[in-house]
């Protein structure tokens, strides 16, 4: 039985990890026996992650998935770009946290070439989770952990995983080596221009598959 503060935490990850996709609808009584607590405490983290935008209730409809709209995009990553980037250029190169960005970033590398789209996405996050590790913040950690569920609902209204994440596995190469042989500017201005990129292409996707 879970306990009842992390059900939450727990639906969130599951967002994360794509178990739900987006617009999908999400049974009160199925997660409650799921996970063996109260419908109360379902109602209660659904509230929790529609408070995070993960999801949304319709009268006479229910709870489902959000699915994310250009305007949703353009705001996530105006603040991927402040906190990632802001951490990046503060950061100190020696820092634990470096050494989970290798590790995502050479976990990423394996996959790629076997085309694991959803293991090259789930590593490429955690890069990105490391860089958030930086700063040794346990409040940007909680904001980053929300915007990220966010970016992973993004992701999967997107049906080309490979012009997803194959190009940004090279550059998280170059963010890194930048931090390393070059300093915390240069590798913030490098994050800096990945996040606009990854952007551009986000949206280019939204837009032939006609969302709005």
């Amino acid at each position: 039985m879970i306990q009842q503060g992390l059900l939450a935490d727990a639906l969130r990850q599951s967002i994360i990890d794509g178990e739900f996709a987006p617009g999908s609808k999400l049974s009160e009584a199925m997660l409650a026996g799921r996970f063996e607590v109260s419908r109360n405490t379902v109602r209660e983290a659904f509230r929790v992650l529609a408070e995070q935008g993960l999801l949304e209730h319709t009268p006479h409809r229910g709870v489902s998935v959000a699915a994310p709209t250009i305007a949703d995009v353009v705001d996530i990553y105006r603040a991927r770009r402040t906190i990632e980037c802001t951490v990046m250029r503060e950061c100190e190169p020696e820092h634990p946290a470096v050494q989970r960005m290798r590790d995502a970033l050479a976990e990423s590398e394996h996959w790629l070439p076997q085309e694991e789209w959803k293991r090259v996405g789930s590593a490429n996050m955690a890069f990105h989770v490391a860089i958030i590790d930086l700063a040794d913040s346990p409040r940007l950690a909680r904001t980053y952990q929300n915007l990220a569920a966010e970016l992973r609902l993004v992701f999967l209204e997107i049906d080309d995983p490979r012009a997803l994440h194959e190009p940004f596995v090279r550059r998280n190469r170059i963010v890194l080596d930048a931090l390393l042989t070059k300093g915390p500017d240069a590798a913030a201005d490098a994050l800096e221009d990945y996040l606009i990129q990854s952007e551009r292409l986000v949206l280019g996707a939204f837009a032939r598959m006609g969302k709005r």
